[in-house]
C-alpha cells in the first residue's frame, strides 16, 4: 500500500474526534465512521493515529476496518456507486446492472475511474428488498434499476 502523509490539520482533527468520544476503545467503530467521513477513507496512517489515541494496537483497528465492508482503505470516487447483491436484488437482475456499470465506467468492483469521479462496489444487502435491484450512488437510492437505465443514471452526475 502506498504511504501517504496526513496534513497536520487532519491529524489534529482525528485527535479531536477521538477526544470527542473520550478516547474510549469501545467507541472504535463510531470513531472510524466519523474518520472515514472526514478523510474519505481509512489508510494506515489514519488507523495509526486512532490506535495511538485510543491506546490500542493498530492491528485491532485494522481488524475492524477490514471486517466491516462499510470501511474502505482505498480512496473512493467523488460519487461512490454500490450495487446491492443481496438475494432479492440478485434474483431480480442486479448482476446484469453491475455488469453494465462495469462496462460503461470501464472499471471493476473495488476500482475508481481514472478521473476519480466514480468508484464501484457491491454490497450484500441494502435492506430495501421491495425496490430490488437497488443501487446507491452516494446517499441517493435508485430502485428497480435495469441495465438500460444505468447510462441515464450516470448522466445525472456529469
Amino acid at each position: 500500500m502506498t504511504q501517504i502523509t496526513l496534513a497536520k490539520c487532519k491529524v489534529d482533527q482525528l485527535v479531536k474526534l477521538c477526544e470527542e468520544f473520550g478516547n474510549q476503545p469501545g467507541e472504535l467503530i463510531n470513531i472510524l465512521h466519523k474518520a472515514q467521513g472526514l478523510i474519505g477513507y481509512l489508510p494506515r496512517e489514519v488507523q495509526e493515529v486512532i490506535a495511538r489515541q485510543l491506546d490500542i494496537p493498530v492491528s485491532k483497528v485494522y481488524g475492524v476496518v477490514t471486517f466491516y465492508s462499510f470501511f474502505s482503505m482505498t480512496p473512493k470516487g467523488e460519487h461512490p456507486i454500490s450495487v446491492c447483491m443481496g438475494t432479492a436484488c440478485y434474483v431480480r437482475g442486479a448482476e446484469k446492472v453491475l455488469d453494465e456499470f462495469k462496462r460503461i465506467l470501464k472499471i471493476n468492483v473495488g476500482e475508481t475511474t481514472p478521473d476519480g469521479k466514480f468508484s464501484l462496489t457491491s454490497l450484500r444487502c441494502v435492506g430495501a428488498c421491495g425496490l430490488a435491484p437497488v443501487v446507491l450512488i452516494g446517499e441517493k437510492v435508485y430502485g428497480r434499476v435495469t441495465p438500460g437505465e444505468v447510462e441515464k443514471i450516470l448522466k445525472e452526475f456529469e
